[in-house]
């Protein structure tokens, strides 16, 4: 097995970048595929915590090349600051690459993000206000600019002034804001692309000799199936593609080089932002999870939504995504509590379905229909072998399996790389 997909089976935040830096310690490349900032993957080592957004979760092993590719928007800003705080830690970053076909974030994508969620109101998306969804609009409408340009100050000035007088317009005309000022902007910026200049390069070929030479290659995604632009709950999604079908998009490598897609998912279920969310628990149980496991996202420290495990939503992304396994994570969070549910289906307009509604807005009327499995009282996070666990914790995990349709190749019981129960090493490349 020489390439593998981790991708989000949620709504994000389901523990890749746990996943990722174990899967990274046999790996030889991680490739960051898609997403901005809004994005936050924490990694654990020892007592070496970090928070990365925009770095690649494989970044703690000094022999794994890391590689932010042409998918990404990246906010240059937030990236300098990440390579700073992994040397002052005497972390390499000799093996980072970024592509210089990657999308930059500017000030004027966060302005516009802000703007427009304040101007909604009540009819908020729930976006981080990272400017992520006004970099990839720009993407689309064929006037970003890359990082190419970034790391050349002449580009750079002939973009900025091609493209920042129509973003100053919008700001001031139809939001009534103040314009911002090109040189303050030129000035920051130069400064970002003359700190990342080394690591600038066209990183497409490397990851495609990579994968055709047989080297493992894991492929890190961002967010989650359920908030793919395409395929997620819209318009309450992010503006990038989190689902596997992501990683050809955003390296530019074949579908025929991705071997094993492995989805990642928590032992119960969190979204952050607004939306739809059958399995949501606004009660003592929900608050006893969130706070258990410290549910706050990374990136802007909101409360996260808590609720049951979904199978009907992990079943679409099992769909979607072709999944071959999934790994289950966090389910220690779960152990003392008297009873754990499973969402088996919803009812809908007096109809039982076990389908995701192909109508977002129908998914928002749903009801969840539960399986409930007695809990188990036991601290689980210092077992090392699945056998080991309490009867109703594996039974939990089987039923999963079942109803899911794919194996659960591995299971995190903490937040440590130790705490990883291995099923399957064959579906992790690892037997």
């Amino acid at each position: 097995m020489s390439s593998l997909v981790v991708v989000g089976a949620q709504w994000g935040d389901e523990a890749k970048g746990k996943v990722v830096d174990l899967l990274a310690q046999e790996a030889a490349m991680v490739v960051r595929y898609a997403g901005g900032s809004n994005a936050g993957h924490t990694v654990m080592a020892g007592d070496l915590l970090l928070k990365l957004h925009l770095i690649p979760s494989g970044i703690l092993n000094p022999e794994t090349t890391c590689i932010i590719s042409d998918g990404v928007v990246l906010d240059p800003g937030v990236v300098c600051e990440e390579i700073e705080a992994l040397q002052a830690r005497r972390i390499s970053t000799e093996k980072l690459f970024i592509s210089g076909n990657a999308h930059v974030v500017l000030p004027y994508h966060k302005e516009l993000d802000r703007l427009e969620e304040e101007r909604k109101g009540l009819g908020k998306i729930g976006t981080t206000m990272q400017g992520v969804g006004p970099a990839y609009a720009d993407k689309a409408r064929r006037c970003g600019i890359r990082v190419n340009d970034l790391v050349d100050a002449d580009r750079l000035r002939r973009r900025l002034d091609a493209v920042l007088p129509d973003k100053n317009f919008l700001i001031e005309k139809l939001y009534g804001a103040p314009r911002l000022n090109e040189e303050a902007i030129y000035a920051e910026y130069r400064r970002y692309g003359e700190f990342l200049r080394p690591f600038v390069g066209e990183v497409g070929s490397l990851v495609s000799a990579a994968a055709a030479n047989g080297r493992r290659v894991v492929f890190e995604g961002a967010q989650g199936t359920m908030l793919d632009i395409d395929y997620g709950t819209y318009p309450y999604v992010t503006s990038s593609h989190p689902v596997a079908g992501g990683a050809c998009l955003g390296t530019g490598v074949g579908p025929h080089a991705l071997d094993t897609i492995l989805g990642v998912a928590k032992a119960y279920t969190t979204r952050v932002g607004e939306g739809g969310f059958p399995t949501e628990q606004t009660n003592a149980v929900g608050d006893l999870i969130r706070e258990r496991d410290q549910e706050y996202g990374t990136t802007t420290g909101r409360p996260r939504r808590v609720g049951w495990l979904d199978v009907v939503a992990l079943r679409y992304a099992v769909r979607v995504n072709g999944l071959d396994a999934l790994a289950l994570t966090l389910l220690d969070v779960l152990s003392t509590l008297p009873e754990v549910k499973i969402c088996v289906a919803y009812r809908h307009e007096e109809r039982r379905v076990t389908e995701l509604p192909g109508d977002p807005e129908a998914f928002g009327r749903v009801t969840p229909e539960y399986e409930t499995i007695p809990g188990w009282d036991e601290d689980i996070t210092r077992l090392r072998d699945f056998a080991q666990l309490p009867e109703n914790a594996r039974r939990y995990v089987r039923r999963v399996e079942e109803l899911c349709g794919i194996p659960v190749a591995l299971v995190s019981i903490g937040k440590r790389r130790s705490e990883t129960l291995i099923l399957r090493p064959d579906l992790l490349g690892r037997g």
